[in-house]
């Protein structure tokens, strides 16, 4: 009998086409993304009239309800300091690809 693995949770942030950002859950971010940017009824109802939405951010977590718990982490926060997690995230990638042996 096959094992299939599943994917990993993650909390993902998209940009909205008016600048706004929207949080969600999902173990196929890529596939959720192409959902909000569907506009179809499995889209969240928050984006679809600020089609198109591009990913921004990505954390893995550990699980469903750790997923969740970060999700509310994050919508709690103010603007400003989403924002400042954005820019901390793209730093950190930045500083990765520097030490990365090519």
């Amino acid at each position: 009998m096959a094992v299939h693995k599943k994917k990993p949770w993650n909390v993902y942030i998209v940009r909205c086409a008016d600048g706004t950002l929207y949080t969600g859950v999902a173990r196929d971010v890529q596939r959720r993304v192409a959902e909000h940017n569907a506009g179809d009824a499995h889209g969240a109802k928050y984006t679809r009239p600020r089609r198109p939405v591009a990913l921004v951010h990505v954390e893995a977590a550990a699980g469903r309800s750790a997923a969740c718990r970060r999700e509310h982490e994050i919508k709690s926060l103010p603007r400003g300091a989403k924002l400042a997690l954005l820019a901390a995230a793209a730093t950190a990638r930045i500083a990765r690809k520097r030490r990365a042996p090519r």
